[in-house]
Parts: structure tokens; C-alpha cells; sequence
């Protein structure tokens, strides 16, 4: 099929070679680096020495790709030595880093050129370029560390991307635009709901007041979806001893972890996860089969170290709080939790309008299984158990081979927003390794220890994320119950004002969170500006209003309607809040 995921690679793959070809006809002594595709698109990484290149100028090369498109007819393949490779690349360093690299490695060294354009490369290509490839377009600059290293050399990336046909090229292009838009980014300066400090650091950000309220409201509500299913909060701290986090795995196997510091003569890291401090938990007493499943949850900052490149907003972050929880089951209790969990997904989803969604199982990579702990028949079992959930809930799925974590198999829930970008929120891992590396057991009917199995679940994933996500979901303009301004009130002139005191300090006390704008602005300057602040509700009072007792209510989108009482409007707006709508 021409849109199926391996022709899409190669699609965008051959596409970045196109462009690379554009690049260096047109800007002599630049060097091309590496071209992959990415999901949407492909990018191309450039030395352009002595050049800058910045977004003005993508017109101007995707003029030139379309002039050479038509002579590309086929890609030629051709296996070359070691010597033959260095020769014919010894124009451009970062070609031969990566033939020393490969050599070194005993893998083929493999050339293509669809004509005019020779390269090194192994990825896959269409077979009539001239014919599939002109359905693109350029679309960002951006600066990029070769090989991801701050230690090595800063080249241009330009970002593009290719479709099967013209019609899924526009979609896109319209999609990206409305996404500009929606940028959480852009929204959360403009709405004030958190700030990036460059005095803090990239990857940490700061909540707002307006901000932490929908983050708290947030929490506070699955908080208590989960109390009420069943779920035991804990707290835990921010650091530990390094030795919890080999015993674990994570020191051997995560490469996110931050640099440890010594306190007193012990070694100390920053937790990258929850799991090794809610198994010390389980473990403070023994445990009996009528213990289980113990659901133990927290909203829990970690740290992780992720590269500077990398961090984006609240979408990708050095200190995400999670949603965490770990349940301890016997192993006949698997497949019911993880049908609670997913039930428990779904409401939530239903809640933010979430429709079009799948489930990915995260499995192993059998062509790497050193990455993995534990044994075979304990992945097997794992696995088919993920995979068995999703089609009794005839949850849409797919397989994703080396998805998995190091210590077990997971289903992660893939969710379309409301421009049709897909995110992974809903994560569900089960783990059958580290109850072998704690030893958590459970003595069961006969008196005998057993081990129990272990459930890492996260619904949001991580608070941050999830925020940034529904910022440009809803285009900042959030449902009345997470609004982090409910209503605001605005007395026409100053006379009106101390009515709307009253009915504010009354909507307070039910629990609406109110505004009151008695700015010395014209009213409509008023409406506007709260209008563009998407606040869901203004209430404005002037004469008549207060000589009958009611207000007059204008919503965001424009519709307003007269003479509503004061007792009506308050049990609109609570009816509302309490159906989340």
C-alpha cells in the first residue's frame, strides 16, 4: 500500500536526499550529514559552512528540488570497500566518521545515486522518484548537535516532509497551521498558565497561578477517581541512594539518570521513577494473598536528564510529575486490574472528548535481547496478557516491536487530538523482573511465599505533558470545569460595582472560581480583552440588571443572553462544573 509505514519511510527518506542535492548545488562547501525520516516528514542535517540559511530561504530550495526532480528515474544501488568509500567521500568529514564507524561495526557500506547525486546510505527509497516524490514540502530551520552531542559541532536541520499525494500534503499543511495556533508555548504566555525561566534552566517549568490552578484541578480529580477505586496514596522523596536505583536496573539500563552527588559518604541520585520507592513501601511489612491487588499511587516529580535539543515546552521536560501508580497482584489477578485500568482510561477519555484512539503493546526487540531483564516464558506471559486485554475491550491495537521497557512489556494508548495529531498518554507496564529484584512476595493461602507481579500505570503519564497537550487540544479554550477563571463579572459603571461584589463573593463560596473587572475601561474594551483571555462566562451588570436582580451572561463564543437570575445562572455554572461539560 503507498501509505503503509515502510513506504512512508521511504518516501521521506529519498525526499531528503532530494533536498540534500538542492542544498549543495546551491550553497557551495556545504556538507550533508544524515537525512532520515521522522514521523510526518524527514529532516536533513548540514555543515554549511560559510553560508546561513534561515525559513526565508526555503521557497528558494524548494525551487531548486523541483528543478532537479525530474531527472531522478531510479536510485542505483551499489556495495562498495572500505577504501573505494573513503575515497569517493573524503570531501565530507561527517560521511567518513560514519564510514569508519560502520566499517568498524562489519556492516556493508552501500551507495545510491538516483543520477546525479551520489551518497552514502542504507535506508530504503521509492522506486520512480521523479514521479513520487513531488508532493513535498520545506517546512523549519532549526539548529542541531551532530550525532545529538553538545560536544561536537552545531549544524543547520532543515525540516520537511512528503506525501503519497497532494491532497494528504494539504491536509497536513492545514493541520500544521492550525497548530501553530494552538502552540501550548504561545498560549501559555498569552494566557499566563507557566513560564520557561532561562534563570531556572530549559526542561523546568514554572506554574502560574492560573496554571497550577487547572494542574491542581487536574490532579485533584483523578486523585480522587483513583481513591475511589481503590487506590492508596504515598509520598516519597526526590532523591535516593544510587544503590536502590542498581538494584532496580534503571543505573545499568536508563541513560536519563542525573549525575549522582555525594551526601555525607553516600552516593545520592535524583529519581528518574517512582517504582524502587513504592517497592520499599510494600516491602516495610510482609504481604498476605488478602493484601492484594495493593494499589499504591502518587503524584510524584522526577528528574530526568533529557538532552537540550530535546526539551519542548511541557511536552518534553527534566522535572515531569507523573500520575503514578504500582499495583502488586497475584498472577491470576492480572487480566481483571488491567481491565479496571482501562475501564478507568476510557471514562477518563470520555471526559476530554478523546474519540479516536488505539493501544500500542510495547513488546520486545528479539534482534536485542540484552536490553531486557528477566526470562523468556515471564515476557511471553506478560506480552500475550497485554495483548489478550486490548481485544477484550476490542480496543483497535498494534504491535510495537522494541517498544517495551527493560523490565517488562507495556500498552500504551495512542489518542488523536482535535486536529487529528496522535500522542501517547495511557501507559500500563507489567513486570514480572523487578518483584525478582526486590523480592516482593506475598504469602498465599498455604503459608508458602509467592511472588507477586507488578503493574506501572500512568493515565495522564505525566501532569506536565498531558497540560501542554490539552492547552493546544482545546486551543487554550478549556471546558468551564478546568477553566482556571470560571466567570468574570463586569459592572458597566462604578455604581454597579458593589452588586457585583455580592454575587462574587456568593459564587465563591460555592466553589466557582470568579473575576471581578472594574478596570477604568470602556465595557467593551472589557468584554474583549476576557474574551480573548477564553474565560467561558462574563457576567455584565448595569442598571437594569440591578433594579431586576439578574445579570446578563455572554459567553466566550459571543452568544449572550439577557435578564438571567442570579440563582439561575449559579446553578447553570454548577450543574456544568459537576458534568464536566
Amino acid at each position: 500500500m503507498k501509505n503503509d509505514s515502510d513506504y512512508l519511510n521511504n518516501l521521506r527518506h529519498s525526499c531528503a536526499h532530494l533536498l540534500a542535492k538542492a542544498v549543495l548545488e546551491l550553497y557551495p562547501g556545504a556538507h550533508n550529514a544524515i537525512g532520515p525520516s521522522i514521523e510526518h516528514g524527514f529532516y536533513q542535517d548540514f555543515d554549511m559552512g560559510s553560508h546561513v540559511v534561515s525559513e526565508s530561504d526555503l521557497p528558494k530550495i524548494e525551487a531548486k528540488m523541483r528543478e532537479i526532480l525530474p531527472s531522478w528515474t531510479m536510485f542505483q544501488f551499489n556495495e562498495v570497500s572500505f577504501a573505494q568509500a573513503k575515497k569517493l567521500f573524503k570531501h565530507n568529514p561527517y560521511k567518513m566518521e560514519l564510514i569508519e564507524e560502520f566499517a568498524g561495526e562489519g556492516k556493508k557500506l552501500l551507495t545510491n545515486n538516483p543520477g546525479d547525486f551520489l551518497d552514502l546510505c542504507k535506508m530504503g527509497h521509492v522506486e520512480n522518484p521523479s514521479q513520487e516524490l513531488s508532493r513535498f514540502k520545506l517546512l523549519s530551520t532549526a539548529g542541531a548537535y551532530w550525532r545529538g552531542s553538545e560536544k561536537n559541532k552545531m549544524l543547520t536541520r532543515i525540516y520537511g516532509t512528503c506525501f503519497p499525494s497532494q491532497k494528504e500534503l494539504d491536509t497536513y499543511i492545514l493541520q500544521q497551521k492550525e497548530a501553530r495556533k494552538r502552540d501550548h508555548r504561545k498560549l501559555g504566555k498569552e494566557l499566563e498558565l507557566f513560564l520557561l525561566s532561562p534563570s531556572v534552566g530549559p526542561g523546568f517549568p514554572l506554574y502560574m497561578p492560573k496554571g497550577f490552578m487547572i494542574r491542581r484541578t487536574l490532579e485533584h480529580w483523578l486523585t480522587k477517581e483513583k481513591e475511589n477505586r481503590g487506590y492508596q496514596f504515598v509520598w516519597t522523596p526526590h532523591v535516593a541512594k544510587s544503590d536502590l536505583y542498581k538494584q532496580s536496573g534503571h543505573w545499568q539500563k536508563y541513560d536519563a539518570m542525573f549525575s549522582p552527588m555525594k551526601i555525607d559518604d553516600d552516593e545520592y541520585v535524583l529519581k528518574p521513577m517512582n517504582c524502587p520507592h513504592h517497592f520499599q513501601i510494600y516491602n516495610e511489612k510482609p504481604r498476605s494473598y488478602r493484601d492484594l491487588p495493593l494499589r499504591i499511587a502518587e503524584n510524584a516529580t522526577v528528574y530526568r536528564f533529557e538532552k537540550a535539543g530535546e526539551v519542548n515546552g511541557l511536552l518534553r521536560v527534566r522535572a515531569l510529575t507523573q500520575d503514578d501508580s504500582h499495583i502488586f497482584v497475584r498472577h491470576f489477578q492480572i487480566s481483571s486490574e488491567i481491565d479496571n485500568i482501562i475501564e478507568l482510561t476510557l471514562m477518563i477519555y470520555k471526559t476530554f472528548g478523546f474519540k479516536d484512539f488505539k493501544a500500542r503493546i510495547s513488546t520486545r526487540d528479539p534482534k536485542n535481547q540484552d536490553k531486557y531483564m528477566g526470562n523468556t516464558k515471564s515476557w511471553d506471559d506478560a506480552e500475550n496478557a497485554l495483548i489478550d486485554a486490548a481485544k477484550r475491550h476490542k480496543l483497535p491495537h498494534f504491535i510495537g516491536i522494541g517498544e517495551a521497557a527493560f523490565y517488562g512489556p507495556k500498552i500504551d494508548m495512542m489518542v488523536r487530538d482535535a486536529i487529528g495529531r496522535e500522542w501517547q498518554l495511557t501507559t500500563c507496564q507489567l513486570d514480572f523482573v523487578q518483584p525478582e529484584n526486590f523480592d516482593l512476595c506475598y504469602i498465599n493461602e498455604e503459608g508458602k511465599n509467592e511472588k507477586a507481579a507488578v503493574l506501572h500505570v500512568a493515565i495522564l503519564g505525566s501532569f506536565d505533558r498531558f497540560f501542554g497537550i490539552l492547552i493546544e487540544h482545546y486551543g487554550g479554550a478549556f471546558p468551564l470545569w478546568l477553566a482556571p477563571v470560571q466567570v468574570t463579572l463586569i459592572p458597566i459603571a462604578e455604581r454597579h460595582t458593589e452588586y457585583a461584589q455580592k454575587f462574587a463573593r456568593d459564587l465563591r463560596e460555592q466553589g466557582i472560581r470568579v473575576e471581578l473587572d472594574s478596570k477604568n475601561e470602556p465595557m467593551q474594551a472589557r468584554i474583549r480583552n476576557n474574551t480573548l483571555q477564553k474565560v467561558p462566562y462574563m457576567g455584565i451588570i448595569g442598571d437594569k440588571e440591578v433594579s431586576a436582580s439578574c445579570i446578563s451572561v455572554r459567553h466566550r463564543s459571543g452568544v449572550e443572553t439577557k435578564g438571567v437570575t442570579l440563582s439561575a445562572f449559579k446553578s447553570q455554572l454548577l450543574e456544568k462544573i459537576e458534568h464536566k461539560v
